[in-house]
């Protein structure tokens, strides 16, 4: 089956991570997939000539309810939907939105939730049959690069590299965009370096919003003890990762954060910011840490410097979370079996 995939692609984005993981499942059973970006159709008029090309697809599949689903509503093959996290969490808030979210839904073959609360949330606001929404969490695997320089990777960010081994790195992983909130923490934590500074914030992520980005380094170039990394591929940052002190993670929505689970994976405790998407996969003082104000994130922050105990308990308990529930092999599965559906 010639299938059409429509998903955000932006360089080093979950989504991409995801849709790229996703495509492999659907090739590996035999299937030719097309992976493309929404933003390079103007109208679903586009897509519809898209898909009856010749030869024609023969179903399609789109990541993210609104931004990418949308475009298949013309088409006359069927379809599923991969919801995203911003499309339950932020655009169903949009009545325009949501009315085109409904239609999709009803449309659609099948839709993923990668949340039990993404799947209730949706079946809230957009009025879905239950039997229509599968929940299937996100498969993770971590990939460390060898040739990776801890030291380099400082000095590059900005860090001064005299005390690089007692260094208390907190690294903030996202993409450069309003929703996942990089400059939440900001000023509460240069306070806080400049009693400690040894402890210091990296936010890393790639470039997504170009105004904000040009936003976000005004104010890290102003303040103490924050500093902005370039992105990297994802093998060096899973290994920046696995030498920082903690992950962070700071969005005003998540449908799941891959950055967080991968974290756990490496055996780096998180320090979430406690929003929907982020409880799902953090139980607090269990799996990881949440705060709810910039003050308490430093609270946190500070019980685990002090608190080895929690700490180990944290990263164990978090990396044994993902073993048995974010198994690649089972999201290989039912991706397979859903696309059958399509047939």
């Amino acid at each position: 089956m010639k299938l059409l995939f429509l998903a955000s692609l932006s360089p080093q984005t979950g989504n991409h991570t995801t849709a790229e993981r996703i495509r492999s499942y659907i090739e590996s059973a035999g299937h030719t997939c097309e992976l493309r970006d929404p933003a390079e159709f103007q109208s679903p008029a586009e897509v519809t000539n898209l898909v009856s090309q010749n030869p024609p697809f023969e179903a399609a599949l789109a990541l993210h309810l609104f931004r990418a689903a949308r475009l298949l509503l013309d088409i006359q093959v069927p379809f599923g939907v991969v919801f995203g996290g911003t499309d339950i969490n932020e655009d169903v808030k949009v009545k325009q939105k949501r009315v085109v979210m409904e239609q999709v839904l009803l449309k659609a073959r099948f839709a993923v939730a990668f949340t039990d609360k993404l799947k209730e949330e949706a079946e809230m606001y957009l009025m879905s049959q239950s039997s229509k929404i599968y929940v299937q969490p996100q498969g993770i695997q971590t990939h460390v690069t060898d040739n990776f320089s801890w030291t380099e990777f400082l000095r590059s960010s900005g860090v001064s590299t005299e005390h690089a081994d007692e260094l208390r790195v907190f690294l903030l992983v996202c993409g450069l965009r309003r929703v996942k909130d990089p400059l939440y923490l900001v000023k509460v934590f240069s306070e806080w370096h400049c009693e400690n500074p040894l402890n210091v914030l990296i936010i890393i992520g790639p470039k997504i919003d170009p105004v904000f980005t040009v936003e976000v380094e005004a104010v890290v170039q102003r303040t103490a003890g924050v500093f902005l990394a370039q992105e990297r591929s994802q093998q060096e940052l899973h290994a920046a990762m696995k030498r920082c002190f903690a992950m962070v993670n700071s969005s005003i929505s998540e449908g799941m954060s891959a950055a967080i689970l991968e974290a756990m994976d490496l055996g780096v405790p998180v320090l979430a910011r406690d929003i929907t998407g982020n409880s799902a996969v953090v139980q607090h003082e269990f799996t990881g840490l949440l705060y709810s104000s910039p003050k308490e994130f430093v609270h946190q922050a500070q019980r685990l410097l002090s608190d080895h105990e929690l700490r180990e308990r944290v990263v164990r308990n978090g990396k044994l979370y993902v073993e048995e529930h974010h198994s690649l092999k089972q999201e290989r599965e039912t991706y397979q079996r859903l696309v059958d559906i399509l047939h």
